[in-house]
């Protein structure tokens, strides 16, 4: 069983990596993260941080230790990147950005499930987060959020839902949509985003992927979360549909590719056949990603280079 784990994580690709450095406290670095995912096999990794992009780093180390797996990462808008930016937005698409993660420690629905406990926590404390959300008091879609998305359109991007409220993603996927943004990410929808199954086939229906997070089942709240619920979460939205991403890093929890392992294993005993396994694990994420249409252009732009 082991070896068919290994086999299976070979192309595998994780868009929910948090390594360091950052101000929140992380088990391993990019550069560790790289090394981890090579060893295993892993096609790509995008990298996460709440409060800054990773983008130029990633960068950075695709020139200095180039590899067999590609680096991804995003602008995420949140207080520290100046919220709903369009100028942060332009800089990380110049840079290569991929994705933008509408607001995730600053959005207005993350701070509301705060009020108990404080989700993602840092090293020392920080300035208290504005709360953001996309929508005005009237329930519209706000202006800059609007030249965002056209940002995203042009750069054929990807849009994260971040943490929003379901009730706010609706309006923000309709008017993407309407805008020319094709691709949709709802990242772990059952986790403070507040999606039921119906939403989730809902979600699928519009083209939207629906990534779900191994530390759910494979970190430290593992005992809240159960084989059976991962199953009713990817029957909801579909295969086709879902992604499963590792959404880890974090000090007190499985490496990013040993919760890889974990959920594979889940997958396999609950009956998944290994063409599904690697949809879920990768060929969504790549498809999401744009990666084939990536990877040949990048190929013929060194074939012109040559010549």
């Amino acid at each position: 069983m082991t070896d068919r784990i290994e086999n299976l994580l070979k192309g595998a690709i994780d868009l929910h990596c948090h390594s360091g450095p950052s101000v929140m406290p992380r088990r391993l670095n990019h550069v560790e993260a790289i090394k981890e995912g090579e060893a295993a096999g892993l096609r790509a990794i995008l990298f996460k941080d709440h409060y800054y992009s990773v983008t130029p780093v990633a960068a950075l180390l695709d020139e200095i230790m180039p590899g067999k797996v590609k680096l991804l990462s995003g602008v995420p808008l949140n207080n520290t990147t100046g919220g709903l930016n369009p100028y942060a937005v332009e800089h990380g698409f110049k840079l290569g950005a991929r994705l933008v993660w509408m607001p995730t420690f600053s959005a207005a629905n993350h701070i509301r499930h705060s009020h108990r406990k404080q989700f993602l926590p840092t090293k020392e404390k920080m300035l208290d987060p504005t709360m953001l959300t996309v929508i005005d008091e009237r329930g519209a879609l706000k202006d800059e959020v609007k030249q965002i998305l056209d940002q995203i359109a042009e750069y054929d991007a990807v849009l994260s839902a971040g943490h929003l409220h379901i009730s706010e993603i609706w309006p923000l996927f309709r008017e993407a949509k309407e805008r020319g943004v094709t691709r949709l990410l709802v990242n772990h929808p059952s986790f403070l985003i507040d999606a039921n199954h119906a939403d989730l086939g809902e979600l699928a229906s519009m083209g939207a992927y629906l990534e779900h997070s191994c530390c759910m089942w494979a970190g430290v709240q593992g005992k809240n979360y159960t084989a059976e619920g991962l199953k009713g979460l990817i029957e909801a939205g579909g295969v086709p549909n879902t992604i499963i991403g590792s959404d880890l890093g974090q000090v007190g929890n499985p490496t990013p590719v040993e919760g890889l392992r974990y959920v594979i294993q889940m997958l396999i005993d609950l009956e998944y056949d290994d063409d599904d396994i690697r949809r879920l694990i990768g060929t969504n994420a790549a498809t999401l990603m744009g990666l084939e249409t990536a990877e040949a252009e990048e190929q013929t732009s060194r074939a012109s280079a040559v010549a």
